[in-house]
């Protein structure tokens, strides 16, 4: 393998050179989060929680499989066979976190990691702890089950984001024997292959992009095309998605990390390729998810058997699966769908999933995490220091150390792309140009947003501000002051959802996006959801827990009709949150006493009484002592 030059460009999926995608993320280190609500979470993220996963790493015996299988000791493979997935994981985040705060502790860690799994690996390029010695004989064996080539594409992945971090190719030397092993077994007119667990498919993209070695984009095309086959690759189901060939392929089914994993890495090949196929059945797949089988807060997975979806409005609320992970894959093939189509619904969601799927999945503290994500509880459902299957720690910490690179994109006419909005300084290199611009917001508490452009140089085109869905445009204020005076504009939001506004040189541009209290509603098909009203404030989704509400269980807290409801700021709760509060009632339940069933009577006044009720932001339960807690609302009145 000839050397890579590295270069100052760092981005966490490197579109630059897609030739059909219609927006290029930016390096990683080229934006600097100071806001109040992502920046402490990071601070956190690579402080204590990716310090303390390596810990966890070390205890569990996960990094001894890897001293096990280079034969410096003597043990047994200890834990679940794809366990070296969450060491892969752990050093993608560090290898993040490097980029945007340099650590030299934390690179030779990261360093002792690469040298162990160096050390393990074998001379063909083949690395699975877990087959190793008596084992060696059933490589490949079981595609459907084992999940080798899961394990292979999460060490791609973590080596492509070291080699982008340092320059240096250690790590990505072992990806590329181990993708040239799997290439010569399940490359073009070999073996047909693909793994239980998608993730192979985007990392092979992935390495392509990195080394310009167009096989791994065809191997990664090879196992896309290995799936649907009769008979069956990997049992001929849905739980595996290998029921129909991908591109005939138009509902989310299967165990949903799987299904958001095949996705992402279909969308990386249309980003190569521009396929039509794919991209059409990429479309299909976002509606049926997000029309008819996802949750209010992005969330994804509604059966615990299996982790998999369910059938069309299929969506119960306390044993709702939403495992933490799916909600990750959710964000990464909606930044892929992003890229390749400029279309702002994709970043829309990937707000909401970010805000209301992703960060329910980690303590404030960054020590704890959920698993699944419920939306309605009794008190039992709490946050784990880790799991057995640990796939979702080590995922949290990867997408937290990557979320800066999320923020802005541009294209190749000069412009620049707002996508999430907060805090932060950045500086943007355009195709023949170069911006640099300081963002300033309360975000998501506060709907005022101002960009200053303090640097512009070269060739620049427009500043692309994403109106967000839930931001009603007539209320939606838009200010540009230059050169000393300020020019109201009305909001003309393009029909891909931005709004274009010149770039120039000290510019001050001011979004004020309007943060109206919402009670949401679902579709009658969700039918434990019919009568019920979720709470909503700009991106933020609401539930009630029973520590802020003494007045009655809040399972029996109603929403009038009529309901009043203000936003009030309690810095000192959660770390700092926007409560919503006002008058509400709650059903009495006491006159039932051990009754399960009686006949039926109308409503009455009677019947409730009045409940003040305070609700949290949902990403922030749980992270006090165990109560109930929901997030669908009955509405009476």
């Amino acid at each position: 393998m000839s050397h890579i030059p590295h270069d100052d460009y760092r981005p966490v999926v490197d579109l630059s050179k897609s030739p059909s995608a219609l927006l290029r993320p930016i390096s990683l280190d080229k934006v600097v989060l100071s806001d109040k609500f992502w920046e402490p979470k990071i601070r956190v993220n690579r402080e204590v929680t990716i310090p303390s996963q390596l810990e966890h790493l070390e205890k569990t015996d996960r990094i001894n499989n890897f001293r096990r299988a280079s034969g410096k000791i003597e043990a047994e493979f200890v834990g679940i066979f794809f366990n070296d997935s969450d060491v892969y994981k752990w050093a993608e985040a560090a290898a993040y976190s490097l980029i945007t705060h340099p650590d030299k502790v934390l690179e030779e860690k990261l360093d002792e990691i690469i040298q162990e799994i160096w050390d393990a690996q074998q001379t063909d390029g083949y690395i699975n702890t877990y087959f190793m010695f008596e084992r060696e004989k059933d490589r490949f064996s079981n595609l459907k089950d084992m999940h080798e080539m899961y394990c292979a594409g999460h060490l791609i992945q973590a080596a492509v984001a070291h080699h982008r971090a340092t320059g240096r190719k250690n790590f990505l030397d072992i990806a590329f024997h181990l993708a040239e092993c799997l290439h010569h077994k399940f490359g073009p007119e070999k073996e047909v292959g693909a793994c239980g667990h998608q993730v192979a498919e985007m990392a092979l993209v992935e390495l392509y992009r990195e080394t310009g070695l167009i096989r791994f984009l065809e191997l990664a095309v090879c196992m896309m095309n290995a799936r649907g086959r009769k008979p069956g690759l990997l049992g001929g189901d849905e739980y595996h998605q290998d029921h129909a060939p991908f591109l005939e392929t138009t509902e989310v089914v299967g165990h949903a990390v799987r299904q958001l994993y095949y996705t992402t890495g279909a969308t990386d090949i249309l980003a190569e390729t521009g396929d039509a196929g794919y991209r059409y059945a990429l479309e299909q797949l976002w509606d049926n998810f997000t029309q008819k089988r996802m949750y209010i807060t992005g969330g994804a997975g509604a059966r615990y058997e299996g982790e998999a979806f369910g059938k069309d409005y299929e969506l119960p609320n306390d044993r709702a699966y939403t495992e933490t992970c799916a909600a990750i894959a959710s964000v990464m093939w909606n930044w892929r769908m992003l890229s390749v189509t400029g279309e702002s619904k994709y970043a829309d969601l990937m707000e909401t999933t970010l805000y209301n799927a992703v960060a329910p999945g980690f303590s404030l503290d960054g020590k704890q995490y959920f698993y699944e994500n419920p939306l309605a509880d009794r008190g039992n459902h709490r946050r784990s220091e880790w799991f057995g299957c640990a796939c979702c720690p080590p995922n949290v910490a990867r997408t937290l150390a990557s979320l800066p690179g999320l923020f802005y994109s541009t294209d190749d006419a000069s412009n620049l792309y707002v996508h999430l909005y907060g805090s932060n300084e950045a500086q943007i290199v355009l195709p023949e140009g170069s911006v640099m611009l300081k963002q300033t917001s309360d975000f998501p508490w506060d709907g005022k947003i101002v960009i200053k452009v303090s640097e512009c140089h070269g060739k620049v085109g427009s500043l692309k501000l994403r109106i967000p869905w839930w931001a009603n445009p007539k209320k939606t204020k838009l200010t540009i002051k230059n050169s000393g005076s300020i020019s109201p504009n009305d909001v003309i939001v393009s029909e891909k959802g931005y709004v274009a506004v010149p770039i120039e040189e000290g510019a001050v541009v001011t979004l004020t996006l309007p943060m109206e209290i919402e009670m949401d509603e679902s579709h009658p098909h969700v039918l434990n959801n019919r009568g019920r009203a979720a709470l909503r404030r700009g991106a933020i989704l609401y539930c009630i827990e029973q520590e802020d509400n003494p007045d009655a269980d809040v399972w029996d807290i109603c929403l009038p009709a009529g309901i009043s409801l203000e936003a009030k700021w309690k810095p000192e709760l959660l770390g700092g949150v926007m409560v919503l509060q006002g008058e509400a009632a709650a059903l009495d339940s006491l006159h039932w006493e051990d009754a399960l069933y009686a006949p039926f009577r109308a409503a009455k006044e009677s019947s409730y009484y009045p409940a003040y009720l305070t609700a949290i932001p949902y990403f922030a339960w749980a992270n006090r002592d165990p109560g109930p807690m929901q997030v669908w609302i009955p509405v009476i009145g």
